[in-house]
């Protein structure tokens, strides 16, 4: 039987890691090199530097409520981004090393039977994914043309309230700055979304590998030498508990963070869609973004469930 690849399913969000600066060659040490000079820079730019500007603009407005809320509610999203950057470097040797685990003897499937258990875990992986980036290119494309489709482009508004050290109502300093936020707000859902899908990916994983331990177990008595079977699956539950465990230290931080800014911004943002104009380009913007939010604790929810009743199933063998 060939060797299952893992890897084949989620290369789509190994790419795109890639193309954000987080995903160098080898076993996750930035080495020396262009690609660690790219990622620097682009990371730094646009998810940090991003970031900072809007940080320092609640300095400016805290008096004012209407432009407070405005300012933080997605300010906290972003502030949670950079965090998960930090987070994600940091891990990204265990990250390398789990996902070079799940390519060892111990985690492949024995027979097409169990390759047929864990494709739906693929497949609703895949669809988790795509379904994800659907509110997040909405939230994107509306907040980098609601300035545009409200008409307030004439009036030199920003796609984000931002502190800046030079006069951004000015031409072309208004029309770079507006660029560098659509590039910034494109590249730091980017790595949110693919962050985000990714500890689904462990959490899939970690799902489809207690499928294969209880088919393996299902059918002990299939095989002559059981003796034999027994120890496979005595080794194979123990490798599935040590990836468990490097998956939670892997995105615990993560997670919690995520619950938390959450909570905040969505509660700022329904506080914002009840005093902006009803049905105009920024209610909308407000409203997909509404909807991101809880998309994203969905994934960790969907895919956390699907852990727990696998574990389930081991148990009541």
């Amino acid at each position: 039987m060939n060797k299952f690849d893992w890897e084949a399913a989620t290369r789509i969000n190994t790419l795109m890691l890639k193309f954000v600066g987080l995903w160098p060659e080898g076993d996750g040490t930035y080495n020396f090199n262009i690609y660690t000079i790219y990622a620097v820079i682009s990371i730094n730019l646009f998810v940090n530097g991003h970031t900072f500007f809007q940080v320092m603009n609640i300095f400016f407005v805290y008096s004012n409520l209407k432009a407070l809320t405005a300012t933080i509610f997605i300010t906290a999203s972003e502030v949670l981004v950079s965090v998960k950057v930090y987070n994600y470097v940091q891990n990204l040797k265990l990250l390398k090393k789990l996902k070079n685990d799940l390519e060892k003897d111990i985690f492949q499937p024995t027979n097409e039977g169990q390759i047929l258990l864990i494709e739906p875990h693929l497949k609703m992986w895949k669809v988790a994914y795509f379904v994800f980036c659907i509110p997040s290119t909405a939230v994107v494309a509306l907040f980098a043309a609601f300035p545009i489709l409200d008409q307030r482009i004439k009036e030199y508004r920003l796609p984000f309230s931002a502190w800046y050290p030079y006069n951004t109502k000015i031409s072309p300093l208004y029309e770079l700055t507006y660029l560098y936020q659509v590039i910034a707000i494109l590249f730091m859902a980017t790595v949110n979304v693919n962050t985000d899908i990714l500890i689904s990916a462990l959490m899939m994983y970690v799902a489809a590998q207690c499928d294969i331990l209880c088919d393996e177990l299902r059918n002990l008595n299939a095989t002559e030498n059981i003796h034999e079977k027994i120890i496979i699956c005595v080794r194979r539950h123990q490798a599935l508990l040590g990836f468990a465990a490097g998956c939670n230290q892997f995105f615990d931080f993560i997670v919690l963070g995520q619950f938390i800014t959450s909570v905040i911004s969505n509660a700022l943002t329904m506080f914002q869609l009840t005093v902006v104009e009803p049905f105009s380009s920024e209610f909308y913007t407000l409203f997909f973004f509404a909807v991101g939010v809880p998309t994203q604790l969905f994934l960790y929810c969907w895919f956390g469930n699907e852990v727990d009743l696998k574990v389930r199933n081991l148990i009541n063998i």
